[in-house]
């Protein structure tokens, strides 16, 4: 598959570093599941994972949390 930015790229498998914002709360996820292009690098993640991260994140704000570091973590 190539990359749609510069049309150039393959995208392989890789992790990357996903921050988010909800109200006061900062979540940062490590060792999240992309695709990555080869020449430019940009970073794609998949339907499942973006849910993941956004229900984690929300998951963090609802319990109170000001800021979390956590390693991603597919749900079966």
């Amino acid at each position: 598959m190539k990359c749609v930015i510069c049309g150039i790229g393959d995208l392989v498998d890789g992790t990357t570093i996903v921050t988010r914002q909800r109200a006061d709360t900062i979540v940062v996820l490590k060792d999240v599941p992309v695709l990555v292009c080869d020449n430019c690098g940009e970073e794609y993640l998949d339907e499942a994972t973006t849910d993941t991260v956004q229900e984690m994140a929300d998951t963090a704000a609802v319990a109170g949390v000001e800021v979390v570091v956590r390693a991603f973590h597919q749900a079966a």
